[in-house]
């Protein structure tokens, strides 16, 4: 009986070991897709910078007589602010997803930590069993034990009592033959 329990638990153990083996390599799948995500972000947000600094410098630009600004220089200027709007929509776009992946990785720590916790739950229980099946065995034990000390007591009574009748018919018939 203990050695398949044993045998069972040694089998949890290694099904536990396999399943965290799984879920690492998916978070680790996960984490790598997240922080390319953010490399993502980080490039666009680089360009936009460069993009504004363009944009302060054709403010900045006058090419018209007298020193201002003509309409290409006003179209060149909204033209490259358009670009960093547009950036700025894709940055918005490629953050939403970072979010998502966030609070993918967030629901699966809680998933993974209400499995954990369920785990060790079934292992607290188990170990409970074992221990009710182990003082159930102790007990067990005990009695026998009693029950034995008992059987050779009156194993003992019975031997001395034998040789006792024994003796006794035996100097009966000492006398009887006198």
């Amino acid at each position: 009986m203990m050695k398949k329990v044993l045998f069972l638990t040694i089998i949890c153990f290694l099904s536990t070991d396999l399943l965290h083996a799984q879920t690492n390599a998916q978070v680790s799948a996960d984490s790598i897709a997240y922080q390319l995500q953010r490399k993502k972000i980080n490039s666009m947000l680089d360009t936009r910078k460069l993009r504004f600094g363009q944009y302060e410098q054709s403010l900045n630009d006058h090419t018209g007589i007298f020193g201002l600004q003509t309409k290409n220089d006003i179209r060149r200027s909204n033209d490259i602010l358009m670009d960093i709007v547009k950036t700025d929509d894709k940055i918005y776009k490629e953050l939403k997803i970072l979010l998502e992946y966030r609070a993918f990785q967030q629901r699966q720590i809680q998933s993974h930590s209400k499995e954990a916790e369920s785990i060790n739950l079934g292992y607290m229980s188990v170990i409970n069993k074992l221990r009710h099946q182990n003082d159930l065995l102790k007990a067990e034990a005990k009695k026998t034990a009693e029950e034995n000390q008992s059987n050779r007591r009156i194993f003992i009574l019975v031997i001395v009592f034998m040789f006792a009748s024994i003796l006794f018919l035996i100097s009966r018939k000492s006398k009887v033959k006198v």
